[in-house]
């Protein structure tokens, strides 16, 4: 009688091409368990995440206080539906209306990035006009209505027709903007660091401008910070420093320290445009992945993490910048782009994976990371170490 094969990575692949659809290609490895900012493939290989399921596992895997609050809340209740209310959900509005300084703003819980930013577009809709203006190079999500905001030809120009009125402009680019803004306006979307396509930073004074274009033209200013929200750059949402309030933040990523949880939070004048049906998510706001953005957001606070994350976004930053073939490093705290001198960046992706470590590669020239808040200094040496070895075999 024939062994059954072990399970591995290539059983794991010949599964994949099985079973899935090819638009995610397919994966080099499976990942079968992590502790902390260490994960293990299904070959029992080691290996440093630093793309944090691209800035999501914000306490990163197996945390103990994720694992008791998910635990206890999946024992005592599983889902309800929004025909009904529960304790974890009131209690993470709560924290996030809290957190955008704006006591009267309101909250809609959703799934995913693509989810939050489709109800910003419902909503925009609702102040009567339909005109949108985002920017080259942004990335909104995949969904019809997420694509057509986003600003990446190879990512939308597959699926045209889109959504119509929809004007990109270079992002960091006032004069474009105010030139693209008008009374027809519903809404800007912008994120405040692009981080799909390289973590980009915009200039200073950007969102502030944007803001003060969209009260000149009565359009909503919405923040995209899927990837920058949660405390990932040393603030809550990532637009903090340029000291303005959007009319709309959209949130998920990391909001779920690593269950599918997004939120789209209207504030001001925004904040009633939705009437009861208008919009709606069966699984929005779900008991167990609101347990654990509870738990998350208490560690983040009881632990310092926002401060934390610049002092170790710095740390990480001053080490790479000593690199030999690295041109600039750019981002702010644990959301880091790393620009390469020459274009090999895919090819130093897959040897770091190759050396235990994880990254993803934005494009030929960008490595991104998105570590988890817990990493220590230790994983931030080990990193770099890693970094100046597979760049300098790729370079000879």
């Amino acid at each position: 009688m024939r062994k059954p094969r072990k399970f591995g990575n290539s059983l794991a692949q010949a599964t994949w091409n099985k079973t899935f659809q090819p638009n995610y290609g397919t994966p080099p490895i499976s990942l079968v368990k992590g502790k902390g900012a260490i994960v293990y493939d299904a070959d029992g290989k080691k290996y440093l995440d630093f793309l944090g399921g691209i800035a999501t596992n914000l306490l990163g895997h197996a945390h103990p206080a994720i694992i008791k609050a998910v635990t206890k809340q999946i024992s005592t209740l599983s889902h309800v539906s929004n025909f009904y209310m529960h304790p974890q959900v009131l209690q993470l509005a709560q924290s996030l209306q809290k957190m955008t300084g704006d006591k009267n703003s309101k909250v809609f819980f959703c799934n995913s990035g693509a989810e939050a930013n489709e109800a910003a577009i419902k909503l925009s809709r609702l102040t009567g006009r339909t005109n949108i203006v985002a920017a080259h190079g942004a990335f909104h999500g995949r969904t019809m209505g997420a694509i057509s905001l986003t600003g990446q030809p190879a990512k939308r120009d597959p699926f045209k027709p889109l959504l119509r009125k929809i004007k990109h402009v270079n992002y960091g680019d006032i004069a474009a903007l105010r030139r693209a803004v008008t009374s027809k306006t519903a809404m800007v979307i912008l994120e405040p660091i692009m981080g799909e396509a390289g973590v980009v930073l915009p200039p200073k004074g950007y969102l502030k401008a944007a803001r003060e274009i969209c009260d000149k033209t009565g359009a909503l200013l919405v923040i995209d910070a899927v990837q920058t929200g949660m405390g990932r750059t040393g603030t809550w949402f990532g637009y903090e420093n340029e000291e303005i309030t959007p009319d709309v933040i959209t949130i998920a990523k990391g909001l779920g320290g690593g269950l599918p949880l997004g939120a789209m939070i209207a504030l001001g004048r925004s904040s009633n445009l939705f009437k009861p049906g208008d919009h709606g998510s069966t699984f929005g706001g779900n008991p167990v992945a609101c347990a654990a953005a509870n738990a998350t957001i208490n560690v983040i606070q009881s632990k310092g993490l926002l401060k934390s994350n610049v002092v170790l976004g710095n740390l990480l930053k001053s080490e790479l910048t000593k690199i030999s073939g690295i041109s600039e490093v750019r981002g702010r705290g644990l959301l880091i782009g790393i620009v390469l001198k020459t274009a090999n960046a895919k090819a130093l992706a897959a040897d770091l994976l190759n050396n235990g470590v994880l990254v993803n590669a934005t494009s030929d020239e960008v490595i991104r990371i998105a570590p988890a808040f817990i990493i220590t200094k230790k994983n931030v040496m080990d990193f770099v170490a890693a970094f100046r070895k597979s760049l300098g075999v790729l370079n000879g």
